[in-house]
């Protein structure tokens, strides 16, 4: 539907026309977390110079923002060692998985309508 040319008023049940935007999960709206997401949800596994590369962070605002990630149990960070190097791999978890395709779908839906 064009929204455009639609007049709405506080008396009409505007969430029947609109989805609203406060149900938008804003811990992975937000650009960077987005991004962390985005590519881990291609890829399913990355090193953390992996994503510092293709996000473009810090590694101290990588780091931040996958803590908040794996605090919400939506991404698994597991640190090893590789030639004695330390190595961290970055996962979503299955939480992580269908939160973001729950936004992906959400977000498709919002936006599909603003033609």
């Amino acid at each position: 539907m064009n929204w455009r040319n639609t007049v709405l008023s506080d008396d009409e049940e505007i969430d029947e026309k609109i989805p609203k935007l406060t149900k938008i999960e804003k811990l992975i709206h937000q650009p960077a977390r987005l991004r962390i997401m985005s590519y881990l949800y291609i890829v399913n596994k990355a090193d953390m110079v992996f994503l510092k590369n293709q996000t473009g962070l810090t590694w101290g605002n990588l780091s931040s923002h996958m803590s908040k990630l794996e605090d919400k149990g939506l991404v698994k960070i597991e640190k090893k060692f590789k030639n004695k190097k330390p190595l961290t791999i970055l996962q979503l978890t299955n939480q992580g998985k269908n939160a973001f395709e729950s936004y992906r779908k959400k977000m498709t839906h919002m936006l599909g309508d603003l033609n």
